[in-house]
């Protein structure tokens, strides 16, 4: 019976403990919502260039190795 207790508990402390973090979690203000949304911008564009410059850098390397007919 003891361990059906203990089984029974985690999810209930999980569950207890979910409920408190969804009382704390607020929307955001629009100040908070633009420096969100520019720092998600600025990492799609830095992932961009950086995709960029490694397809750039492999197209001249990938010619060399298999050799441009």
């Amino acid at each position: 019976m003891d361990t059906f207790k203990e089984i029974i508990e985690e999810p209930r402390q999980f569950f207890k403990e979910s409920i408190v973090m969804l009382r704390r979690c607020t929307k955001p203000d629009q100040r908070e919502f633009l420096a969100i949304t520019q720092a998600v911008g600025m990492g799609f564009v830095l992932i961009g260039f950086i995709g960029f410059f490694v397809k750039l850098i492999h197209i001249p390397i990938n010619n060399i190795i298999v050799g441009a007919q």
